[in-house]
C-alpha cells in the first residue's frame, strides 16, 4: 500500500524565525506551534520545523548537502529580490545559470526558485 507524503520537516535552531520566514514566503498558515515544532499548511504538503540543539546549516557549495525544496515562481528577478528582503540570501555558487537561482533560508537551508 503506498503512503502519502503529508510534510517536509526541517531542522533548524529558532523553529518559529524560520517559520515566519517561510510563512511569509509562501503565504501558508501556521498550523501548529509549540516550543520546539511549528507547522506551516497550505500547499499539496505541509511543511515543518522542528528545533535541534546546536543546529547549524549546510554550507553551499557542499557535498553534504542532502536536501533542498523547489519552489516555482512567476517572475524569477522579482522573487529573488523578495526573498532576500525576507532574510534569503543568495550564494556566490550558482550552477543553474539563468534556469534556476539558488537561495538560502536564514538558516542556511538550501532552497531553488524556479521559474513557470
Amino acid at each position: 500500500m503506498p503512503a502519502e507524503l503529508t510534510t517536509v520537516v526541517l531542522d533548524c535552531a529558532d523553529p518559529a524565525a524560520l517559520a515566519a520566514f517561510y510563512a511569509k514566503a509562501l503565504g501558508w498558515e501556521v498550523t501548529y506551534q509549540d516550543d520546539d515544532t511549528v507547522q506551516l499548511g497550505g500547499g499539496p504538503v505541509g511543511l515543518g520545523f522542528q528545533r535541534v540543539a546546536g543546529y547549524r546549516g549546510p554550507g553551499w557549495p557542499d557535498a553534504a548537502k542532502h536536501a533542498h525544496l523547489d519552489l516555482r515562481v512567476t517572475d524569477l528577478p522579482g522573487a529573488v529580490k523578495e526573498f532576500e528582503a525576507l532574510g534569503a540570501t543568495k550564494p556566490d555558487f550558482q550552477p543553474g545559470g539563468t534556469d534556476w537561482v539558488v537561495l538560502a533560508d536564514p538558516e542556511g537551508h538550501l532552497f531553488c526558485l524556479i521559474p513557470g
